[in-house]
């Protein structure tokens, strides 16, 4: 039987997720000395993570963001998508914007450092499970820099080349970075077969025959740049 927490409350089932060994065994060895919280798993990858959640329908992920195979925020993504009853708060090494903002998009509501005490840990998986946000004070701080820097002058938009719709050239941008129909449908929230509808135009439109042409002609006309190096 499952211990209740202090006040009654039942303890939040956490899954824990790191691809570091010592590092994992180490955050489930203090988890599981802090009060409200029952450790039912630990994952060494984010698709290990996502099968966790698939078959143990925690409270709560405690995700690590840079791991192999599936990294920490494709694992929240995929979580939030299809099990939206599981909260992701991210304890990782990193608190920089280009680990920040795409795992908060991505669907985490806490983030927090490893240098986050026991009872910061304790703090946002509360937060998160009361609805509000577990972000550390320093990730908010950040937050709030963003938030208030001065926003560059926009860009002139480009003109669509053979008259391609708005729609229709940023599912060909989205085929030139490599994505799948059925990723272009999730980053669009559109259904599949509507993804399939664009492509088909835009290859009639364009003249073009396969994924590959489209990805040259992507770039030769412009719409999207050679990475940088």
């Amino acid at each position: 039987m499952t211990e209740r927490a202090e006040g009654g409350r039942r303890p939040a089932r956490v899954v824990v997720a790191d691809d570091q060994t010592v590092v994992r065994e180490g955050i489930v060895m203090l988890l599981g000395l802090l009060p409200g919280i029952e450790v039912v798993g630990a994952a060494g990858d984010g698709a290990e993570a996502v099968e966790l959640v698939a078959e143990l329908a925690p409270d709560v992920v405690l995700m690590d963001l840079r791991m192999p195979r599936c990294d920490g925020v494709e694992a929240t993504r995929r979580i939030r998508a299809e099990h939206p009853g599981t909260q992701v708060v991210v304890l990782t090494t990193f608190g920089d914007d280009e680990s920040l903002f795409p795992a908060l998009r991505a669907g985490a509501r806490g983030y927090l450092t490893k240098d986050a005490g026991g009872d910061e840990i304790v703090w946002a998986v509360e937060s998160v499970l009361s609805g509000d946000a577990g972000l550390s004070p320093g990730i908010q701080r950040r937050l709030l820099e963003r938030l208030s820097a001065p926003e560059p002058d926009p860009a002139p938009p480009a003109e669509s080349p053979d008259g391609l719709t708005a729609r229709e050239t940023e599912v060909l941008r989205l085929i030139a970075d490599g994505l799948s129909n059925h990723e272009i449908a999730r980053e669009l929230h559109v259904s599949t077969a509507t993804v399939k509808t664009h492509i088909n135009n835009l290859f009639a439109k364009a003249g073009l025959k396969d994924r590959a042409q489209a990805v040259r002609y992507a770039y030769g006309k412009g719409l999207v740049r050679p990475p940088a190096g």
